[in-house]
């Protein structure tokens, strides 16, 4: 039986997670920002995946509170300012800040390397796209791997959480390549291995 899959955020990426899972076979609830909603959202879920902006993930952690307990909670933010710059890098990401924040999670870094439209299929022209995962908890990430290949990407163990701090900077990277040197969108990684 597949994990049920909790979506915390209903805009592009997390619309676009729901649509690659539900298209995969698994059942995902996926909740905006009522926090009691949140909170039921998360204690459903086997999986929690948090697709909110990286200036919201504070206020997910707090609403989602105990639910997230021992389950792979799989952090998908680029941690941008408002203005669009790199918030963290080099000495520690937003992946393993949320893991101190959310302590009893799992947490996984993955999908934030890829543009939205991508997420619902893993692929770009035809091209799967590679998707990097990174997380200390060996079943957690074997757990996202999963979801990845169900979906459609070439899913890669990206190794501990803190290659993370890589993850965002490629994440920022494509975000810098698509929207302000004008490639556009229909761009992605792709690991030759």
């Amino acid at each position: 039986m597949k994990a049920k899959i909790a979506v915390i955020g209903t805009g592009n990426v997390g619309g676009a997670l729901r649509r690659g899972l539900e298209g995969a076979g698994y059942e995902v609830r996926a909740v905006g920002k009522d926090p009691a909603r949140v909170r039921e959202t998360g204690a459903w879920g086997d999986i929690v995946i948090l697709a909110v902006p990286y200036s919201a993930v504070d206020d997910a952690i707090r609403e989602l509170g105990d639910t997230i307990r021992g389950k792979p909670l799989v952090d998908v933010t680029n941690v941008l300012t408002a203005d669009f710059q790199l918030a963290l890098g080099f000495t520690t990401s937003g992946a393993e800040e949320l893991q101190k924040k959310a302590s009893a999670a799992r947490v996984v870094k993955a999908f934030n390397t890829v543009f939205a439209e991508h997420m619902a299929t893993g692929h770009v022209k035809g091209t799967a796209l590679t998707l990097l995962v990174a997380a200390d908890d060996q079943g957690a990430k074997d757990l996202v791997l999963g979801l990845g290949r169900d979906i459609g990407f070439d899913a890669v163990d990206a190794g501990p959480l803190t290659n993370a701090r890589w993850l965002e900077t490629l994440g920022y990277l494509n975000i810098q390549l698509g929207y302000v040197l004008k490639m556009g969108t229909q761009i992605g990684f792709k690991l030759i291995h």
